[in-house]
């Protein structure tokens, strides 16, 4: 009879087993269906960081290249505006010589004709009379007279022709350096709204990067608290004040919006957390198969300078869904689901050391605050990342330390 019993409390417990695995596998299967298909935050940030950098450093190229050009144009406008009206004065002059210079051309083909006329009735022959002998002299006098305009005609044609050509030469000059400074001025517009395009894709990058940092500090500031309500740690709430305070100035600080290429260092702007070290028994990973995307310790933000510090470590599982194992034998003092970190279970272990495991995608049905676990317990799955943290009397420790 005892034996029989034996048998039928081991086969509930089978199936009680099964039954929790198939509901895990269920749950699971539901979460992945409706989880979000995007990379960790993690890699994330640190990507949009690089590009807003790199972002301010093309802007700042643009800048120098634009204040240099404003500096040549406005160096070059009053001789712009002094060629300008000079030319339009060469203009006026190079028409009213050419102008001339048509009524002198004609004026000298009138001369040239009147000479070869006069040329060709003086070689005629005259009679010796007195009248044809004063006819002729007066014809020669007029030809010598003629000769003389015709010389003098040819003269100011000639000159005409030299400054024509002056001006000319003076006339292309100006307006090649127009053309060239009209260039400028034309490469200055594509300058400044190429600019204006990089500025608001930096603001917008700008503004999506604080959204992801401030979503990763109030997760910090969530698990803090939640510790702090269980006397795991205890936060100073004046250190925090100042944390809270150089957060807002370095969020809401409207010149580096207004020019966002200019980095402002804000200096140390996080709570002084207080470490230790671990000397324990080395043990296993919360994970069996992971990559570290965020490493314990302090941080300066590349953005906007302010220095976190990161208490816990963030493993990214290689498997969809992997369970977690508690580390260390231990009990539960809390498991509880969140609305920043998805759902959290803390585990309580000898000597005062806490680990911690955050932003489960489940926790296991069986697992509920006061239970009792062993080493490599399944605690729950992890579809996103697992955020892990250790503490021991108020004291932070980091976590791979005791798994490397």
């Amino acid at each position: 009879m005892i034996r029989l019993l034996l048998i039928l409390i081991f086969s509930f417990f089978t199936l009680f087993a099964n039954s929790i695995d198939k509901k895990i596998r269920t749950t699971n299967t539901k979460l992945n269906t409706f989880s979000k298909t995007y990379t960790n935050i993690n890699k994330k940030m640190a990507d949009n960081a690089k590009a807003i950098l790199f972002q301010k450093r093309k802007i700042l190229k643009q800048q120098k290249y634009l204040e240099k050009l404003k500096l040549e144009l406005s160096k070059k406008e009053n001789s712009y505006k002094l060629n300008s009206s000079q030319l339009a004065k060469l203009q006026k002059s190079q028409n009213s010589l050419k102008s001339n210079q048509n009524q002198v051309e004609l004026r000298l083909s009138s001369v040239i004709s009147q000479v070869v006329s006069l040329s060709v009735v003086l070689e005629a022959e005259y009679s010796a009379d007195m009248d044809s002998m004063i006819e002729f002299e007066v014809l020669q006098v007029i030809l010598k007279e003629s000769k003389k305009k015709a010389q003098k005609l040819s003269s100011v044609f000639h000159k005409n022709s030299k400054d024509i050509a002056i001006l000319d030469k003076q006339t292309n000059s100006l307006e090649f350096e127009i053309a060239k400074i009209d260039k400028k001025r034309k490469k200055l517009v594509t300058t400044q709204q190429i600019n204006k395009e990089s500025l608001n894709k930096l603001r917008l990058s700008k503004s999506l990067y604080k959204k992801e940092l401030k979503k990763l500090l109030k997760k910090q500031d969530t698990l803090k608290k939640t510790l702090s309500k269980l006397n795991i740690i205890k936060i100073d709430e004046r250190k925090k004040k100042k944390e809270e305070e150089a957060r807002r100035v370095a969020f809401s600080n409207k010149k580096d919006d207004k020019k966002p290429f200019k980095v402002k260092k804000l200096g140390s702007s996080y709570q002084a957390i207080k470490t230790k070290k671990y000397r324990g028994r080395k043990t296993i990973a919360p994970l069996a198969h992971y990559t570290i995307t965020k490493k314990y310790g302090t941080y300066t933000d590349p953005i906007y300078g302010i220095k976190i510090f990161n208490e816990s470590i963030s493993l990214k599982p290689k498997r969809a869904n992997a369970k977690v194992k508690t580390v260390f034998n231990g009990k539960v003092i809390y498991a509880d689901k969140t609305a920043v970190l998805d759902n959290i279970v803390i585990v309580e272990h000898k000597n005062g050391l806490h680990t911690i495991y955050a932003n489960l995608s489940q926790i296991s049905p069986n697992i509920r605050k006061g239970k009792k676990i062993k080493k490599g317990y399944t605690i729950g799955r992890v579809s996103d990342e697992l955020i892990f943290e250790v503490t021991q009397k108020s004291y932070h420790i980091n976590p791979i330390r005791l798994f490397k």
